[in-house]
């Protein structure tokens, strides 16, 4: 299964990105997707998660309000729409698909990862 993500980019403070994802085959019809990120010399961290059923909907603490995840099961694509972007956003974005149908902010939890989208918010 390969994961491709895009939508990322350089946006001002304050500004809003649209991040996509679509898996190469529909293994992520009946398991929960999520977004991950990793800044500059820190450990990869949880941001948002779904549900199989687009349900259940988990974010960090950091970015609860801002940002909103969202899927489209029939075509195995997960988004991550990112509104009043700070420079603390500033990473390197992951989409994963879990090994389960639940939402999860467990890396464990999760089999496969894309490549990773880079986002800069700058001023």
């Amino acid at each position: 299964v390969q994961l491709q993500a895009s939508g990322g980019g350089l946006v001002q403070i304050g500004g809003s990105l649209r991040l996509s994802c679509v898996a190469s085959r529909r293994t992520s019809t009946n398991n929960g997707m999520g977004w991950f990120r990793q800044a500059p010399g820190k450990e990869r961290e949880f941001v948002a998660s779904i549900d199989w059923k687009g349900g259940t909907k988990l974010y960090a603490d950091s970015v609860k309000g801002r940002f909103t995840i969202s899927r489209d099961v029939p075509k195995g694509a997960v988004y991550l729409q990112m509104d009043s972007l700070k420079a603390e956003d500033t990473a390197v974005y992951y989409c994963a698909v879990a090994r389960g149908p639940s939402s999860s902010q467990n890396t464990n939890y999760y089999q496969y990862w894309g490549q990773g989208t880079l986002v800069t918010v700058s001023s």
